[in-house]
């Protein structure tokens, strides 16, 4: 499971589709609950750009 996830088409969809619904839950869902969830998926949307930038830098120095 870890190499599927780790994965840079998995990766590029987890980084893209979490930042789309981080940018449009506060309008679609009211309230805490839009914020709470536009965080979750932003901080999840960060970590797959990280691990993207991550395998990019030890594919250039490795």
């Amino acid at each position: 499971m870890k190499t599927l996830l780790s994965s840079r088409p998995v990766l590029w969809f987890l980084f893209l589709f979490n930042l789309v619904v981080a940018a449009a839950a506060p309008f679609a869902v009211d309230g805490t609950q839009g914020v709470v969830t536009g965080v979750g998926m932003g901080a999840v949307s960060l970590g797959a750009g990280a691990a993207l930038l991550r395998g990019q830098a030890q594919r250039q120095h490795g």
